[in-house]
C-alpha cells in the first residue's frame, strides 16, 4: 500500500508507472475512490501508458486533514502526489469534481500538465443552495442518505434501472464514504468557480461528456470546451456520468489517442529544436553536447532543445541573423562570456557579420554599460581571430 503526505493529510495512492513512457494521472469525483479507474488503467497498460491515481482527502483510505478544506487543498494534494513520484509532467484526467481539480492545477502549475482530459465536468458545479442541502442531509443520515439520488445522477437511466454489479458496488462504495470527508468537500466546492482558470488553460485539452449524463449534461461540458482555446469536445454514446465505470474501454480509447497525439507533438518540438540547434551551432557542438549528456542534465538538455531551439529560435518572425544579433547582445549584457563566444562562432551559420555583432555590442554599451560591452568585444575579437586561424 502506497501513501503520500500532503500537509496534514495522508493520501492513499496507487502508481503503475512505466519507464520512458507518458503517465496519466486520474482525479476522482466526489464520493468515489481510486478503484473506479481499474478498467481504464488496465486498458492504458495494454497501450503502454503509465497511471497514477489516489483517493481524494477525506474519501477512500485518505485522511481528511485539517478543516475547512477548499479546492486549493485538493490541488495541493495533486501536486504532492506528482512530486512524490518525481513526475514533472503528465496528462491529467479528472472526472466531475476531479476535472475541477485538474483545472485548478493547470492554473497554478501549468508546467505539470502536458494535457487535460476533463470528463463530465464544468467550471462551476451545483449552487450554494444545492450544496447546503446535501451537507444537511449527510449530517442527518450519513452519505447513505443521499446514495440513491447520487447513483441516479452517476449512471445512465438504463444502467441504473438494470441495477447490475457496477451499480451495486458503487452503491456500497458511496455509502461507505466518510460523512465528514464528503461534507467537507461539498463545503469547499460551494464557492468554487473555475471559469477564469478554464479560459487561461494553454495545455491541449479534451472535454468528454456522457450522452446520458444527468449530473453534468453534455451541453455543460461543451460550454466548458468553448472556454478553452483549442479544446476538443466528444460525447461517449449511451454513457452516464461515471464514464470510467460505465464505458471504460471507450474512455480509455479517447485517452490513449489523445495522449499519443500530445506526446507526438512533444517529439516533433524536440526534433524541430534539434534541427535548428544543429543549423545554428553546428553538428560538432551538438554532437559533443549529446556525448557529454548524463542522467543529471538529460532533462535540461531536452528543455534547451524544446524551449529555446524548438520554440523561440524556430519562430518565423525574425531571421536567424537577427536572432543571432539579439542573443549575443543579451548574453553580453548579462556577462555570460562563454555563451557570447559560442554564439559568435555560430555567426558562420546564421549569416550575422562581424559588423552586425559590433553594432549589437554598441547597443549593449549604451543600455547595459560600457564594462559589459568591453568584456564582450574582447571575447568576440578572440573568437573571430580563432575562427580565421581555424576556419
Amino acid at each position: 500500500m502506497r501513501f503520500v503526505r500532503s500537509g496534514e493529510a495522508t493520501l492513499h495512492v496507487e502508481a503503475n508507472l512505466l519507464r520512458d513512457r507518458p503517465t496519466v494521472v486520474f482525479v476522482n469525483p466526489l464520493g468515489a475512490d481510486l478503484r473506479i479507474w481499474d478498467d481504464v488503467v488496465a486498458a492504458l497498460a495494454r497501450a503502454r501508458l503509465g497511471a497514477l491515481r489516489y483517493d481524494l482527502r477525506g474519501q477512500g483510505l485518505s485522511d481528511l486533514g485539517a478543516t475547512p478544506i477548499r479546492l486549493s487543498d485538493h490541488v495541493a494534494d495533486l501536486e504532492a502526489a506528482l512530486a512524490s513520484f518525481g513526475i514533472a509532467r503528465a496528462a491529467i484526467c479528472g472526472l466531475s469534481v476531479g476535472g475541477m481539480i485538474a483545472l485548478g492545477l493547470a492554473r497554478k502549475r501549468p508546467d505539470l500538465a502536458a494535457g487535460l482530459v476533463l470528463c463530465c465536468t464544468a467550471p462551476r458545479v451545483g449552487t450554494a443552495e444545492s450544496w447546503d442541502s446535501g451537507i444537511a442531509a449527510i449530517e442527518r443520515g450519513g452519505v447513505g442518505a443521499i446514495a440513491e439520488a447520487v447513483l441516479q445522477l452517476w449512471f445512465s437511466p438504463a444502467a441504473y434501472s438494470e441495477n447490475g454489479p457496477a451499480v451495486a458496488l458503487c452503491r456500497n462504495m458511496l455509502a461507505r464514504t466518510p460523512a465528514d470527508g464528503y461534507a467537507a468537500t461539498c463545503a469547499g466546492l460551494r464557492e468554487a468557480d473555475l471559469e477564469d482558470a478554464a479560459r487561461a488553460v494553454a495545455a491541449p485539452t479534451l472535454c468528454l461528456a456522457g450522452e446520458r449524463d444527468r449530473a453534468t449534461p453534455p451541453e455543460s461540458v461543451r460550454a466548458l470546451s468553448a472556454m478553452i482555446a483549442g479544446a476538443r469536445f466528444a460525447t461517449i454514446v449511451g454513457a452516464g456520468h461515471m464514464l470510467c465505470v460505465e464505458a471504460p474501454e471507450a474512455l480509455a480509447d479517447h485517452i490513449v489517442r489523445f495522449v499519443d497525439e500530445i506526446y507526438a507533438c512533444d517529439e516533433s518540438l524536440f526534433a524541430r529544436g534539434m534541427a535548428v540547434r544543429r543549423r545554428v551551432l553546428g553538428d560538432g557542438h551538438v554532437d559533443a553536447a549529446e556525448r557529454n549528456k548524463t542522467a543529471l542534465d538529460a532533462d535540461f538538455q531536452r528543455f534547451i532543445a524544446e524551449g529555446a531551439w524548438g520554440s523561440v529560435w524556430s519562430r518565423p518572425g525574425l531571421t536567424l541573423r537577427e536572432r543571432s544579433m539579439i542573443t549575443i547582445a543579451l548574453l553580453a549584457a548579462l556577462g555570460h562570456e562563454g555563451e557570447v563566444a559560442m554564439h559568435a562562432r555560430a555567426t558562420r551559420n546564421t549569416g550575422a557579420t562581424q559588423g552586425d555583432v559590433a553594432e549589437a555590442l554598441l547597443h549593449v554599451a549604451v543600455y547595459a554599460g560600457v564594462p559589459a560591452a568591453n568584456r564582450a568585444f574582447h571575447t568576440v575579437k578572440k573568437t573571430f581571430e580563432a575562427m580565421e586561424e581555424h576556419p
